[in-house]
């Protein structure tokens, strides 16, 4: 938003303070500004991000509409493709559309209880992505170290159990940071400098002790990030011994073809990931519209190319998604 019109929003006398009064957090608002610091460009910004956000919804769509009309996709590698899949439509979909009405329309206002449910669909669905790339890698080691027990030990009920376990953690470790966050009292500062409600961009506003907001946000970042991270770094390793041993340049060629897709994955999630993390907490010199950029990009990134990367690298998937278009073009 331009700057005159958000200066002109906050003196609006109700949004000098926010107690823990009912009556306060059902009326408060906060204010996007989308990037700051690049607001004569943001509706060009708008424009790849909105595509992303396109490819996104058409990709996984597709993903999921593939893997539930094909029975022979009904394996363990492709039920998690699934879950990703899905996650990764919440998750753009928790951010894009504010993001780009903010950029586009100028739609800068959010309701406090709306800010609040953003914020924990997205560091909540952040979560179950990142468990889901853990669960794929195990799926990974034991198709490559266990292929003959590979459906025996991964089971659709215990796919369900993995995958509802993924849920639970997401929503045990997120929904205390709403909590948290109604205790902190707002003053004046009610301007997020951010196209979203991200979680450390709120808790700066606060004009109250944030310190236990700030903790818990680094303990649960570092845990999350620092326990997947490790798990896929096990199973990597473990699957790397086994390949190795296996005799015949041809056949290790073709037991690392099966991870590629997920290696890719795992990069493009982690690593602008992490970036942005490390930029947003001690990128002092890092300036603050690349930081709104890169996180923001970190959300729509990864569901958009993810479709891409398995829908080249798996020929099943590739195979299934040409024979459908090729019947409805023909048909």
């Amino acid at each position: 938003c331009r700057g005159e019109s958000i200066h002109s929003m906050v003196s609006r006398p109700q949004m000098t303070s926010l107690g823990n009064s009912s009556w306060g957090l059902s009326t408060f608002s906060f204010y996007l500004m989308g990037i700051p610091g690049l607001e004569e460009s943001q509706h060009w910004i708008a424009l790849p991000l909105g595509s992303l956000y396109l490819l996104a919804l058409v990709g996984n769509v597709t993903i999921l509409f593939i893997i539930r009309i094909d029975p022979s996709l009904h394996q363990p590698m492709y039920l998690f493709l699934a879950m990703l899949a899905a996650i990764d439509l919440i998750l753009a979909s928790s951010t894009a559309p504010k993001a780009l009405a903010v950029l586009m329309s100028h739609s800068c206002e959010i309701w406090y209880p709306t800010c609040l449910t953003q914020m924990f669909f997205i560091h909540a669905f952040s979560s179950m992505e990142s468990g889901v790339l853990v669960a794929m890698a195990m799926d990974r080691y034991v198709a490559i170290c266990h292929p003959l027990h590979h459906t025996t030990i991964l089971t659709p009920g215990v796919i369900g159990r993995i995958g509802l376990v993924v849920l639970i953690r997401g929503i045990l470790l997120l929904m205390p940071f709403p909590i948290l966050l109604r205790r902190l009292i707002f003053c004046q500062s009610v301007v997020i400098g951010h196209a979203y409600c991200e979680h450390m961009a709120v808790v700066k506003l606060a004009c109250s002790d944030a310190t236990v907001n700030r903790a818990y946000g680094l303990v649960v970042a570092l845990l999350v990030v620092g326990f997947d991270v490790f798990a896929i770094g096990v199973s990597y390793s473990l699957i790397l011994c086994a390949v190795l041993r296996v005799p015949g340049r041809d056949a290790r060629l073709k037991a690392f073809g099966t991870c590629g897709s997920h290696i890719c994955v795992i990069l493009v999630f982690y690593v602008p990931g992490i970036f942005s993390f490390l930029t947003h907490r001690f990128g002092h010199n890092v300036p603050h519209h690349v930081h709104v950029l890169l996180a923001t990009l970190y959300l729509l990134v990864p569901p958009a190319l993810n479709p891409l990367v398995y829908g080249v690298k798996t020929q099943q998937i590739r195979q299934r998604v040409l024979r459908v278009f090729y019947v409805k073009v023909w048909a």
